[in-house]
Parts: structure tokens; sequence; C-alpha cells
């Protein structure tokens, strides 16, 4: 049956949602126009000489998107009093569900009251009191009140959750969105743990509020016992700060901070810290002398308009080993960066500096470049009729040293490519390019005599032509591709290319493997040019399941007409025929991934370079292997033989439980980098992390340490670290 109500009496409905401490996310109807409501039930009855509508039997009123639910309902015109009784239930268009016993509404719907309050919000906590009441349009009140986020337990509903809140009294202020509680008790499994005479939090419609963050606590050999207690402010909609001291119990106190601001086309981003601490000489604490210790790190950016942008990094630290000591950072070369860049068509334009700090106990800060400016401008043409196209490759550059070569360079690279591919099948892609530089240097030391340096402009031209070809043979039986490919590329350029008083600055870390064998330039940058005649072959295979399964390999070499005292001792390329690289990916199955990268030496087969990737096993039991191994040569003096091995093991044990540990080993130094352990637990309401971990890396002032971590996230009342 339906029946029209009074605007009274849809302001009670509504009225009732409030009550229940849910503040409706919908737009007020401002109109002035009453909004509809449908009322069913299986007996309605109007008492016209004492002004009272009655429901009851399966009441069910519904207003927009909300809808309540009653065994009986009352509504005294006169005394302007709407009554509830009976598996009283009200659903939000929020989500959120309210059950009652029993409830009142009074006072042109200001006032009210509810007996046996049940709660249920959009996120699924609970909230339950042995009643309710709303004041003044404004707070909702509970007296004995429990919340929790937690599921209860299918078996047995009436065992206490995981842990829940109890208070005597409860109080919501709508107008200003906090939760109050009063003579709050920390309840876990039913156990009382803690106990608190005031209590107070945000409401879940609060994104952001000044105050006090969840603290850490923590407990190192190295730092001693540590603590972090944040601070959040709120300054505004578009900014915001946190200040975080950190206090040690062997290094005393560090303030650290950030800083983060939104703008309409653009945001910043700013963190630092500082400390004064003991003055240290080769890791040892001098005794009562101090110095000032601390970093800074930040980040901007900016859209200028719909072709510009610009941005900008810093990150500086005040000695090599602070970012370490303290764990904010464990990168050993901090780079600073500002650039300005346009994307337009088919050009792209940047004009980019970068500054380096160096925390390696061998780097000198005096032999660090700055880059200032570097320009780079890139063009691709249109395709013409049978699809080729013109580019063009541009480049300046600007590199000083306190102490060092200096170098300026300006490069400028036009290519033309053509495509083409024959109704056989056959793939095959022209292209020719011209790289032309000048540089002019200072201070460029000498490969035949390293104590003589060269000053002066210089400069080159280098033609290439290059042809790539490829044949790809593909079969299918069943569900399964079947691919063989082989693949052969010739490149003919003048020999030679590299004047003594070009400094390599942009092309020392070479590196021969399977990504650069059919390169034009097998260089990283442009100091360095790769002439001679050429040419590079190799065979791909490949296995492929409609399922997503793939098998896949590739093997090759280069070959040389002539050799070139370009490429070091070591690299792979210094012969006539290069040494072979190799890689293969294996997926079998989505539980098991195997990739591994090779370079073997063209004489004795010997492997110069190696590379593992295996990731194997469902989240059950998953395990993770990473081993590499580089050979010591001319184009890695520095660091010798390299072999490492890194293994890790997580497992999923339940739906909730999990663990995990890892491992990092050194076989050149036959020791242990660092391995770390620990377990978590994690549910809808709260969230578990203990790990230990032991570091052996010791560097300076920074020691082996061991490190012990639990963090607890107790859902809607924050995270805290011990």
């Amino acid at each position: 049956m339906r029946r029209k109500l009074g605007p009274i009496g849809l302001a009670a409905c509504w009225l009732f949602g409030l009550l229940a401490a849910m503040p409706a996310h919908g737009a007020e109807n401002t109109s002035g126009e009453e909004t509809p409501i449908l009322l069913r039930a299986d007996e309605v009855h109007h008492d016209e000489k004492r002004d009272v509508i009655y429901a009851r039997g399966r009441v069910e009123i519904t207003q927009g998107g909300r809808l309540l639910l009653a065994d009986t309902v009352t509504y005294n015109q006169r005394a302007d009093l709407l009554t509830a009784s009976g598996n009283v239930t009200l659903l939000e268009p929020t989500g959120e569900v309210a059950f009652a016993d029993y409830m009142t509404l009074t006072n042109d719907m200001r006032e009210g009251v509810v007996r046996h309050l049940r709660l249920r919000l959009e996120d699924d906590s609970r909230l339950a009191a042995v009643s309710g009441t709303r004041k003044k349009g404004l707070f909702s009140e509970f007296r004995k009140a429990v919340f929790s986020p937690c599921d209860l337990c299918k078996e047995d509903p009436s065992r206490a959750p995981l842990w829940q809140l109890k208070a005597m009294s409860v109080s919501h202020d709508q107008k200003a969105h906090e939760i109050e509680y009063k003579d709050a008790i920390f309840e876990f499994h039913g156990v009382p743990i803690a106990y608190t005479p005031y209590l107070s939090h945000p409401d879940p419609s609060v994104k952001r509020r000044s105050g006090i963050l969840s603290p850490t606590f923590g407990s190192s050999t190295d730092l001693g016992f540590r603590t972090q207690i944040p601070y959040y402010f709120n300054i505004a909609p578009d900014k915001d700060a946190t200040f975080a001291p950190l206090f040690t119990s062997k290094e005393g106190a560090v303030a650290a901070g950030e800083y983060r601001q939104r703008f309409t086309h653009g945001e910043i981003e700013i963190a630092g810290s500082i400390t004064e601490a003991d003055e240290r000489k080769n890791g040892t604490a001098v005794s009562g002398k101090k110095e000032t210790r601390g970093h800074i790190k930040g980040r901007a950016r900016f859209d200028l308009d719909p072709t510009w942008r610009t941005g900008l990094e810093v990150f500086r630290a005040t000695d090599d080993t602070y970012l370490r000591r303290y764990d904010f950072s464990s990168e050993d070369t901090l780079t600073s960066h500002a650039f300005l860049e346009g994307f337009r068509g088919r050009n792209y334009a940047a004009v980019n500096s970068y500054l380096f700090q160096g925390l390696r106990a061998t780097d000198d800060p005096d032999s660090t470049p700055l880059i200032l400016p570097m320009i780079d401008y890139k063009h691709v043409g249109k395709p013409g009729r049978y699809g080729e196209h013109w580019s063009l490759d541009a480049n300046l550059l600007s590199l000083s040293r306190t102490e060092g070569p200096d170098s300026q360079r300006v490069s400028f690279k036009p290519g033309w490519q053509l495509p083409y591919q024959a109704p056989a099948g056959h793939v095959t892609t022209v292209s020719a390019s011209v790289q032309m530089d000048g540089y002019f240097s200072n201070d460029v030391a000498s490969e035949i005599d390293p104590t003589a340096n060269r000053d002066g402009f210089t400069g080159r031209a280098m033609p290439q032509l290059m042809v790539d070809w490829r044949y790809p043979f593909v079969r299918q039986e069943g569900r399964i591709h079947q691919l063989i490919e082989p693949v052969v590329s010739i490149a003919v350029a003048p020999n030679g290319g590299n004047p003594s008083k070009i400094s390599n600055e942009d092309s020392q870390n070479f590196e021969f493997d399977t990504t650069n064998l059919l390169g034009a330039n097998r260089f990283t940058g442009l100091d360095r040019v790769e002439g001679g005649q050429r040419l590079n072959y190799g065979l791909k295979m490949g296995l492929f399941n409609v399922g997503g399964e793939a098998a896949t390999l590739f093997f090759g070499q280069s070959y040389r007409i002539r050799e070139d005292s370009t490429f070091a001792e070591g690299s792979g390329l210094e012969g006539h025929f290069s040494d072979y690289v190799g890689e293969v990916e294996i997926t079998p199955t989505s539980y098991l991934n195997l990739l591994y990268r090779t370079r073997l030496d063209k004489d004795d087969l010997l492997a110069e370079q190696s590379e593992l990737e295996v990731g194997a096993g469902p989240p059950a039991l998953h395990f993770d292997v990473n081993y590499f191994f580089i050979r010591g040569s001319a184009t890695n003096p520095e660091f010798g033989d390299r072999e490492e091995l890194t293994t890790s093991l997580r497992s999923q044990i339940t739906r909730n439980w999990s663990f995990w540990t890892s491992n990092r080993r050194d076989f050149e130094l036959d020791d242990t980098i660092n391995w770390t352990m620990g377990f978590g637990y994690a549910d809808e309401c709260l969230d578990l992390r203990f790990s230990f971990t032991r570091s052996f890396t010791q560097d300076r002032d920074v020691k082996p340490a061991d490190t012990y971590l639990l963090r607890i996230i107790l859902k809607h009342l924050g995270e805290v670290g011990i």
C-alpha cells in the first residue's frame, strides 16, 4: 500500500540516519519541493482524532536511496514524535547499515533516542551501544559503546573480535568531524590491554588533520634505542608538512621533516634532516668535538604550457656515510638534476643540468663532473610513400671539473631509414646516418702518455650505412607456435673516429650483450663511436603457447674485418670475432620464470659474464634467485671480478599469515652482505609485521648492525612501530 507522508514525516526518516552518526554524502534537496516517500506495510492506519499514523508488519519507508525497515512505525503529528520498534534497520545510500530495537525522534526532529544500536559502516566496521542520543542536530552520543573493524567469528558470533575499543561514552561532533571516547579500554581477544580516560580521532570523513602521528620505536646495534614521533601539519588543502624528530640513544637527536604543496600546474616536495653529532675521523668519534650532519632531498614539477614542462631534483648530504648511518638512504651516488623539456608533434627538446655527489670512499669531489647545460633535440620525419623517413639528433654539452678534463661538445646526427618487407617474408631495414661532432677540451690525458694532457679543438664526421635483415619462420602445431628467426646486420663506416683529444665521459660503462649486439653504435653515449666494417649475426628461437607459456632463446656473435683498439681488452669486441652473447627465457607456467644472460669467451667458451634470475612457486611458497658474475677487465678496472648471489623465500602460509627471508652473499669476498627474515599477519582490522635484519657492511663510521622492527597497524587507530 502507498501513502504520501507530510514534510515532518520526511524529516523524521532523514534525521534517523543522522542519529546513527552517518552523514549523508548525497546532495541535499534545496528546491523546496517535497521528496517523494514510498511506504509499504502489511497494515497502515490513521487515527484522525489523535492525529497519529500507525504502520505495522514489514514496514518499509523509502526516500531516494535511503531505506527504513521496522516491525512497527508510529508518527504523532501533534507531539512531533516518531517511533520505530522491532527489528529496525536503516540502509544508507553510501552503504552504511544501522540496526536498533527502538528509536524515537522529537523536537522538530533535532532530538532523538535509540536503544540497542548496532551500526555497520560502509567499510564493514561495527559500532554497538546500549543507547544513543542526538542533541541540537550536531552531536551523536552513545552510552556503553563498543567499536571494532574486525569481522566476527562465523562459528561463534558471540565471541569477542580480534580487537575492540570499549568506552563508557562516545560522542560524535558532526560539525567538527571528531569522535571522542571517555573511559576507553582497548581489548585484544576480549582481554583488556590498555586504558585511557580520554581518546579522540577524526571521523572517517576526514582525510587530513593536524596532530601527532603514530610513533615508531626500534633498536639497532649501530644507533641503539631509537624512537620517532611525527607531527603532521594540515596547513591548507593544497599544502602540508610533517615534523618527525628522531631520537637515538647512541647518536642523539636528529631533526627531520617534509613539506609538500600542490599547485594548479605543478607540485613540490622537500624533505631533510639535520643533527649535531660527534665528529669522526676514520670512523672513530673524536672526544669533545661536534659536527653538523644532515641532508636535503627535494623535487619539483611544473607544466608551463601544453608543450613545455620544467622540474628540479635536489639530493645532497653533508658527508658520505650520514644517509646510511641514520637509515635515510642506501644510495652511493646522489644526483641533483634540473630540466626543461618540450614535446610537440614529432619533435622533442630538453635542457638538462646535473650535479653529482659520490659517497664511496674512492670518490673524489674535485674530479666529479658538473654538467651545465646538456641540450638535446630529436626529430622524426613523417613516413614517405614507401615508409622511408628522416631523423635528426642534436646535442650540446658543457662538462667541467675542479680538477681533471673539461669538455664542451656540439653534435649533429641526421639519419634516414627505409623498412621493407618482401612478399616471401624477408624483413629488411636500410639506414644511413652521419654523426658530426665538435669538441673543445682541456686537460684530456693522452692514451699513449697518461702524463701528457692535450687541449684544444677537434672534430669528426662519422658516416655509417647499415642493413638489417631477418627472416622469421613460423609454424603452428595445435596450441603451440614455433619460431625460428635468423638475424643478420651489416654496418659499414670509416675506421677509427675517436681522436685522442676527445675525452670519454659518457661511454665508459660499456657492456657487450644481446641488447646491443645488433646496434649501430654499441657505446652508451656520444663520446665514442664504433667505426669500421662489421657483420653481426644471430639466431632467435621460440615456443609460444596460446595460454601464455613461452620459451625463447637468442645466440649471436659479431665479426669485424679490422681490429679496433677502441674496445679495451676484455670487452669482448677487441678481436676480429667477438665473444658469444646469449639469452634464454623460459616461462612454462605462471609459477615458474627463468631468465639467463651470458657472454662466452670466443676461444674457450668460458663465461665472462653471467646473470641468472629465477622465480618459482605459488604464493604459498615462492623462491627467487638472482645471480650475477662479471670477470674483471679494462672495462671495469675499479671492481675486478664480481660475483654475487641473492636468494629469497616468501610464503603466504595461510590467508592471514606470511613469512619471508632473504640472503645476499658476495663470493669474491666470501662473506654475506646482509640477510633478513620476518613474518606477518594481516586481516581486515590488523596488520602486523616483525623482521630482523643483519647487515655486515662496514664503511668508515657505518658498522655491521642488527636491527629489529615490529610494526602494528590497527585499522582506524593508526600505526605503531616498535
